[in-house]
């Protein structure tokens, strides 16, 4: 079946005053699956990685002017391109700060929007339903657009698709109630017009979708009454005369979903698949009135197959790229995993089973309707040797009392009888399929711990946070309690298991860690390999120090020290190469380091540190960016620990916070001082590497001399 996984927070919305649009205006896909360009409704674009929920470049254009169009990423020449004021192209590269000064051409006709595909030029559609090929209006700005719609059309919607041999733009418009469709060919150039059918009187589409395949485009569509339909446009055809009548558009209802009372105002539906389409806006067929869900719907088996509610405001928007949807709501925008294995009528009931290896090899008869829809109640292929052999796992991984049963004891027995049916819970082989028991038990297990004193169970906590199958939405209080009875193991696996832990937590997480007494941190148990990855750091300390990128800052700062020979003999280890916190105090602080984040949300939390804790935290980032830097450290492949990338973050993130403060802080002098030196030398190194840039791109492009021997010598010059 389907699943819409946990999702997490990728910005803050800024809404309109009336809260009729969401603020944002386009999401478009960039290098790869992990990087989306985010463009406003007013002056900025922002490139964010989604993963780490991170915007690593924003521009904005000047104020008093208007960001018109969706940025789009050319692939081709690794440049942004944007629309501002309807008729200003402008286009930059990542490195460029200022779109004032990047390249701007000016055309003579309003741009309703650019499309763009992996490895493909940019097309141009605009507003009066003329198409251009980038780089073929940029030769002629000025160049006249014809006007392909009729007075009073409009364009509503818009995208491409590629095929396997040209890219094409399918454009939707409506005129006096009527909708079309316009699909563009580039090869031949051509143009045809369909017209939808209608629907009830005075309703019109509230989104659409396309997708491509088998030589046809499946258009699908949603309707204010709930009515999803399909349209298959063929990709190849006769272009239409001009003034010709509009070809009938053929469509078939997909699904007739629920909408309450009265007609929707803002929802979308997008296609995922053949046999999946993602639908937001609607309410959920067993939910109140009045709550707004994300759903994925079977369209073959019309099948509700998962939803999740999205609390706030819908806007009517919804993305989707690399089984992830961006959807706006209330004042977040929000990323939403999405998973839809193959379909088929067993798993759009329920009815699939997970049939265990032992079990395949003890019968080879095929699965029948019978078995699937009756629960194999009866199966006379089966020997009985295989039924008693079933009959007798399931009594022994049964538990003693059913879910709920274990919910009413958690509220009154004591830990032991709590301990011991949860357990039996847990020793289920199907766990996974308890997912919304377990959130539930964790749920009434947190909320008891906080109201008894004495009622406390970490080691059913840590099994439950171990099974994968919790979040922090589905238990808020579960770090904060594991906090308050310093279980530091417990939240150890939290921050490792949980993807949505909110930026106050974490913060809140670091505030513990950090002022938490090196003595009082090594009586925690922890996890064996995080230990493992700070031993291997930390038995380094005394070890020679190596070149870090081909600059030894120990050098540096001594030499800049004024000490005395003396004490420069004697000093045979600097400070910074000195873990400043201890072994498992290091290990807490890397789990920290590691938890995802925004910097929006986190850095109003991080000035809550204190100066002392600021300076300790800078220090230990340093430690282990001096560690990672060395050309003798032995990464840890197989270990799980934080990149220098993210270390690098924090530093950043920390000065951001309280620069202003540090700079006034005597103990933190030497510190600034040390991180300037490291920045100096990142500087004057990439220096370098760019004089020989040019050198080393001709190297890649040399022929291999295939015909080498066992030894050979090769004497390559660099101009």
């Amino acid at each position: 079946m389907a699943a819409l996984y946990e999702g997490y927070t990728l910005c803050g919305l800024t809404p309109s005053q009336n809260l009729s649009n969401s603020g944002i205006q386009g999401v478009e896909p960039e290098r790869d699956s992990d990087h989306v360009v985010v463009t406003d409704s007013r002056r900025s674009v922002t490139l964010f990685k989604v993963s780490d929920q991170k915007s690593l470049s924003s521009w904005t254009v000047k104020q008093g002017q208007t960001l018109t169009c969706s940025a789009v990423y050319n692939s081709k020449t690794k440049e942004y391109v944007a629309v501002s004021d309807s008729k200003v192209i402008r286009i930059w590269k990542e490195e460029d700060i200022h779109l004032d000064k990047a390249f701007k051409a000016t055309v003579s006709s309003d741009i309703w929007r650019v499309h763009s595909a992996a490895e493909l030029e940019p097309v141009v559609l605009f507003q009066t339903g003329a198409v251009r090929f980038l780089d073929s209006l940029l030769s002629a700005p000025k160049q006249p657009i014809e006007d392909v719609l009729a007075q009073e059309e409009a364009i509503r919607w818009s995208t491409n698709v590629v095929t396997e041999s040209q890219q094409l733009v399918i454009f939707t418009t409506e005129q006096k109630g009527d909708n079309f469709l316009y699909l563009q060919r580039f090869n031949p150039n051509t143009l045809q017009k369909y017209r939808l059918e209608g629907e009830e009187p005075g309703l019109s589409p509230l989104s659409f979708s396309a997708s491509y395949k088998d030589k046809h485009i499946r258009l699908v569509y949603l309707y204010p009454n709930g009515h999803v339909y399909q349209s298959i446009v063929p990709v190849r055809g006769l272009g239409a005369d001009e003034g010709a009548p509009a070809l009938p558009l053929p469509r078939s209802l997909l699904l007739a979903l629920p909408v309450g009372e009265g007609l929707l105002e803002a929802a979308s539906a997008q296609v995922l698949d053949e046999a999946h389409v993602a639908v937001v806006g609607l309410p959920h067929p067993s939910a109140g009135a009045g709550k707004d869900f994300l759903c994925i719907w079977n369209t073959n088996f019309q099948t509700l197959q998962a939803g999740k509610e999205m609390k706030g405001k819908i806007y009517g928007q919804l993305w989707g790229y690399s089984n992830k949807l961006f959807i706006p709501h209330g004042k977040s925008f929000s990323v939403i995993p999405y998973e839809c294995p193959k379909s088929s009528l067993a798993s759009a009931l329920g009815k699939l089973r997970q049939t265990k290896t032992e079990e395949s090899k003890a019968s080879t008869s095929v699965p029948s309707w019978n078995n699937i829809l009756h629960e194999d109640k009866a199966n006379p292929s089966k020997t009985v040797e295989t039924r008693k052999t079933r009959t007798t796992r399931k009594s022994q991984s049964a538990p003693s009392l059913t879910n709920d049963q274990i919910m009413e004891l958690i509220k009154t027995a004591s830990v032991a009888e709590v301990q011991k049916e949860v357990e039996g819970l847990l020793s289920r082989t199907d766990v996974q399929d308890l997912q919304p028991s377990l959130g539930q038990l964790a749920a009434a297990l947190v909320s008891r711990s906080l109201g008894e004193e004495a009622f406390y169970t970490p080691s059913i906590l840590a099994q439950l946070v171990q099974t994968r199958c919790l979040c922090h939405s589905m238990c808020p209080d579960l770090v904060l309690l594991a906090l308050e009875k310093k279980d530091y193991f417990l939240c150890q696996l939290c921050l490792q298991f949980f993807p949505d832990i909110p930026e106050a937590v974490t913060c809140a997480c670091l505030k513990t860690f950090i002022s938490m007494p090196d003595s009082d941190a090594e009586k925690v148990n922890l996890e064996p390999e995080s230990i493992s990855l700070m031993e291997t750091l930390m038995a380094g300390e005394r070890d020679p120090v190596g070149l870090q990128n081909g600059f030894s800052p120990a050098t540096n700062d001594m030499d800049q020290a004024g000490g005395t020979e003396a004490e420069k003999k004697e000093t045979t280890t600097p400070p910074e190469h000195i873990c400043p916190v201890g072994l498992h105090k290091g290990v807490l602080l890397n789990e920290v380091l590691m938890t995802a984040y925004s910097d929006f949300f986190l850095l109003p939390h991080l000035k809550d540190l204190s100066p002392q804790h600021v300076v300790l935290f800078l220090r230990y980032l340093q430690f282990l960016y001096l560690k990672y830097s060395q050309d003798a450290f032995p990464q840890m492949h197989g270990l799980r620990s934080p990149t220098l990338t993210q270390i690098m973050d924090w530093v950043c993130l920390l000065l951001d916070a309280h620069f202003t403060v540090l700079a006034m802080t005597p103990e933190a002098k030497g510190l600034l001082h040390n991180l300037h030196t490291f920045v100096k030398s990142q500087v004057r190194l990439f220096s370098e590497l760019g004089k020989i840039e040019g050198s080393l791109h001709e190297l890649n492009k040399m022929k291999v001399n295939k015909d080498i021997g066992q030894y050979s010598i090769e004497v390559i010059e660099l101009f």
